[in-house]
């Protein structure tokens, strides 16, 4: 799977999408292929103050339920409203299926976080995570 130079990816396998000072979160495809079906998708409101590393939700598949975890503060301006009527829509395309969209609370931790992994670290990690 090829994973976007775009976006930074965390080792509890979401990813981010910062332009300017604005930016978008949804899973890895790894995720979604680990999970299977996803049929339920908990999503913080719109208000709320994310925190990097810090829960903001869940994904539920018919095999589990799985936290998510913020990969950077700040606080949320929009949530993907189609994922409560079709939670599948992640995996169909994980990649590009957003969970929620949010402002920025400190532009360094976009560079200073070591939680934070560009493409190639983060398909690194995920073959040495499962052996391939």
């Amino acid at each position: 799977m090829a994973y976007s130079a775009a976006y930074k990816y965390t080792k509890t396998h979401e990813w981010v999408c910062v332009e300017g000072l604005a930016g978008s979160v949804g899973i890895t495809d790894y995720a979604q292929s680990s999970l299977g079906d996803i049929v339920f998708v908990e999503l913080p409101k719109i208000g709320d103050k994310v925190q990097a590393g810090k829960n903001f939700g869940s994904v539920e598949s018919v095999k589990a339920v799985s936290d998510l975890y913020a990969p950077v503060s700040g606080t949320v301006t929009e949530i993907n409203e189609a994922l409560n009527s079709a939670p599948e829509t992640i995996n169909a395309d994980a990649n590009l299926t957003w969970l929620y969209k949010f402002d920025v609370a400190d532009a360094g931790e976009l560079t200073s976080l070591a939680t934070l992994l560009d493409a190639s670290a983060y398909e690194t990690f995920v073959s040495e995570e499962t052996g391939h």
